[in-house]
C-alpha cells in the first residue's frame, strides 16, 4: 500500500467520521440559532394557553455552528496534509569534494 493510498483512506475515514456529522450539526445549529427548534417532548408545536412551546436558546445554535465548522475543517486538513506532494530535500553541500584530476 503506497503513501497515496494511505492518504486517500485517511481522508475518506475523516470525511465519514467528521465531515458528515459536521454537516448535520451545521443544519441543526442553524435551525436552533434562528429559534425554530422546540425542546419539549410534545412535538410539533403545541399551544399552552395561547403561547407556543419553548425554544432551544439561540446561543446553543451558535455553539453548534462553531463545532460544525471545526468538524468540517478536520477532513479538509487531513486531505491537504496526506495528499500533498512533498518537496525533495536538496543535495547536501557538506560532502567532501572529489580529488581534482
Amino acid at each position: 500500500m503506497g503513501k497515496k493510498t494511505g492518504g486517500i483512506i485517511a481522508t475518506i475515514v475523516a470525511v465519514l467520521l467528521c465531515g458528515c456529522p459536521g454537516l448535520c450539526l451545521c443544519l441543526f445549529g442553524a435551525i436552533a440559532a434562528t429559534g425554530q427548534l422546540p425542546y419539549t417532548s410534545d412535538f410539533p408545536y403545541t399551544s399552552d394557553f395561547g403561547s407556543i412551546s419553548p425554544r432551544v436558546p439561540s446561543y446553543l445554535g451558535f455553539v453548534g455552528l462553531c463545532l460544525a465548522l471545526i468538524f468540517v475543517a478536520i477532513p479538509i486538513v487531513v486531505g491537504i496534509l496526506t495528499l500533498r506532494n512533498k518537496r525533495e530535500k536538496p543535495a547536501s553541500f557538506n560532502e567532501p569534494l572529489p580529488p581534482a584530476s
